[in-house]
């Protein structure tokens, strides 16, 4: 008994048959590997941007005042306007075609930026990546909500994201390996090769998509999954779910209920308490303050992200058990205020700024955790489920598409006085945010248990008793 417990614990929901085991040990060797290491490729690019930048990109493009936030600010546009449109092309086009193609036009695009001349046409090339990279979030985050159970899915989310961050981590690691190795090689410089490694690494793991990826349950001929597995696949999932041919009521059942403006909502607030990582805060920190050579200005960093992995691997595993998801987000709201508190006294002592930063990298933790969140409220719908999905990270990137321009403009380091005090505010806002999401579902939940009770003693009245049935039927 107290193995099966550390175990549910470690691993989620425990499966109820062998069948069943098997299925899950599948399932996550293969979605879990393709869209782990799709999301590292990812979160990789994005990082080598922001590690290219303190590495020699400013200089040799003459980058001037805000155009670092201008590159990330495009980016993010592109991402807005894929958002929507490529959760709902996982609607018509299989998913192991979709994911691999967009992962294809964006290594391309990262071999591209390899060879720019100025910041103008890196601009251009951002805003191409942001629309074929927005795939990949949103749209992992269906497929794993389509494949695994409420208590299943918070660790897997995890996971997911880690890899991400694990992306971002190693991304620092390599910019210095090839800032030391390549730099000058070929007549390239070192920021240059940095792109050209990621487009090698990305262009294999597409491939990879290709050959393995299953679809959703419904529509999934993978090879390695036998006709038994294929039908528990559903069986397990789709006892309550509503299935909808795509067509304009679903714009009607999204816009009248809550869930689509309450999860987004959520997110589009919260998802700015990872501007600290986002923004390589402690980079332009450690960049502005002098004293520190482009080695460590790549490396110290990654401690954020290594917290940030922790906590979400800690967090997830600790949902899936309790099945409560707010508390991750109070815990990520209490660790970012501590951080801007401690960044916002700028009399505090290095060392103190060196614990703020990592310590912020609690932020990360709840973006698995929010996403698992909306799956488990929105599981009886799958289109709604796309969109609302699609449309939380859509609304945090247009707030995100102005936010760091506003709060944390590289002119404002190493200080960032504005951004500390915005971070208070945003996980005050937070928790709100988080408050009015747990008290509508559970409000969904009273009332769809209510309605449930009445049509149970509605059918209990209409049904005759097994007595008046019997009953032989008098002459008139």
């Amino acid at each position: 008994m107290r193995w099966q417990t550390v175990r549910q614990f470690l691993w989620g929901e425990i499966p109820s048959s062998k069948l069943e085991r098997r299925l899950l040990l599948k399932l996550d060797w293969f979605i879990l590997s393709y869209c782990c290491l799709m999301y590292f490729t990812n979160y990789l690019d994005r990082a080598n941007v922001n590690n290219a930048y303190v590495s020699g990109m400013k200089q040799e493009l003459n980058m001037q005042g805000n155009d670092f936030n201008k590159i990330n600010t495009v980016f993010t546009c592109g991402y807005i306007v894929g958002m929507i449109p490529n959760n709902l092309m996982l609607q018509v086009v299989p998913p192991r075609l979709w994911f691999p193609s967009m992962q294809i036009v964006w290594g391309v695009l990262t071999f591209c930026s390899s060879s720019v001349h100025n910041v103008q046409q890196l601009y251009a090339i951002r805003f191409f990546q942001g629309v074929s990279e927005a795939s990949t979030f949103v749209g992992t985050h269906y497929i794993l909500g389509s494949w695994y159970k409420p208590g299943e899915l918070g660790k897997r989310s995890g996971i997911f994201t880690s890899s991400g961050l694990a992306g971002t981590l190693f991304s620092g690691v390599l910019q210095a390996a090839v800032y030391q190795h390549l730099g000058g090689v070929g007549g390239r410089s070192g920021w240059r090769w940095l792109f050209i490694i990621d487009g090698v690494i990305t262009l294999p793991i597409a491939i990879y998509g290709f050959l393995v990826f299953p679809d959703v349950p419904s529509t999934t001929k993978a090879f390695y999954l036998n006709e038994e597995e294929r039908a528990l696949s559903q069986d397990r999932l789709d006892s309550d779910v509503v299935h909808h041919s795509l067509s304009w009521d679903l714009a009607k059942r999204v816009l009248s209920r809550w869930r689509w403006y309450g999860c987004s909502l959520l997110f589009a607030i919260s998802g700015e308490t990872e501007s600290f990582g986002s923004n390589n805060l402690m980079g332009q920190w450690l960049s502005a303050m002098g004293g520190y050579t482009v080695e460590q200005v790549d490396y110290y960093p990654s401690g954020v992200t290594a917290f940030g992995i922790a906590s979400t691997l800690v967090c997830a595993t600790w949902t899936d058990y309790t099945r409560a998801r707010w508390p991750v987000l109070v815990y990520m709201c209490f660790c970012c205020t501590v951080a801007a508190i401690c960044i916002l006294v700028w009399s505090s002592p290095t060392g103190l700024k060196f614990f703020a930063y990592y310590f912020a990298g609690a932020s990360y933790a709840g973006q698995a955790t929010t996403f698992a969140w909306a799956n488990q409220i929105c599981a009886d719908d799958y289109q709604e489920r796309a969109v609302v999905l699609a449309s939380m990270n859509m609304w945090n990137n247009a707030v995100n598409a102005w936010w760091p321009l506003l709060f944390y403009p590289a002119t404002d380091a190493p200080r960032f006085k504005k951004g500390m005090i915005a971070m208070i505010c945003t996980c005050a806002a937070t928790l709100g945010a988080t408050w009015l999401v747990w008290y509508l579902e559970r409000r969904e939940q009273r009332l769809a248990k209510r309605k449930a009770m009445e049509h149970v003693n509605q059918m209990r009245e209409d049904s005759p008793s097994p007595i008046e049935k019997d009953k032989p039927l008098k002459d008139e």
